[in-house]
């Protein structure tokens, strides 16, 4: 019976709940924890969103030499891909967000565009533009 007494906790009036002091404290620890984090939540979409170029580059290069490898040109512009059916749609550039933004960098031998870039005029963390990937 008194080993109870010592485990039991009076809940008068002072001790309703949280002081000021701690939940300024907590808030602060918080906010410190945020700052911290949000550097390495942008770097993270940032690195996505050249993973996603890197890719939808990688495969419009593929569908353009199919295209060339199937009609022995290359196309005179990136719609003739899509209207003859090697893609359902124009991609969007995942750093403009459009997909009307595509640089088109045509063949000076055999004319036609042999290549795509990316439209935006910004710097990737490797150093080099986008519009030279």
């Amino acid at each position: 019976m008194c080993s109870n007494v010592y485990f039991r906790r009076s809940f008068g009036r002072g001790e309703r709940g949280y002081t000021l002091l701690e939940l300024m404290i907590v808030v602060t620890i918080v906010a410190i924890l945020a700052t911290l984090a949000q550097p390495m939540w942008q770097e993270s979409v940032t690195r996505a969103r050249e993973a996603s170029l890197k890719q939808t580059l990688f495969t419009m290069r593929d569908v353009l030499d199919q295209y060339r490898a199937d009609r022995g040109t290359y196309p005179q512009a990136l719609a003739e891909v899509v209207s003859a059916g090697y893609l359902r749609q124009m991609p969007s550039d995942p750093l403009t967000r459009s997909a009307t933004t595509w640089q088109e960098i045509p063949s000076e031998s055999e004319g036609g565009v042999f290549d795509v870039h990316s439209g935006s005029p910004l710097v990737g963390t490797d150093g080099t533009p986008y519009n030279q990937w």
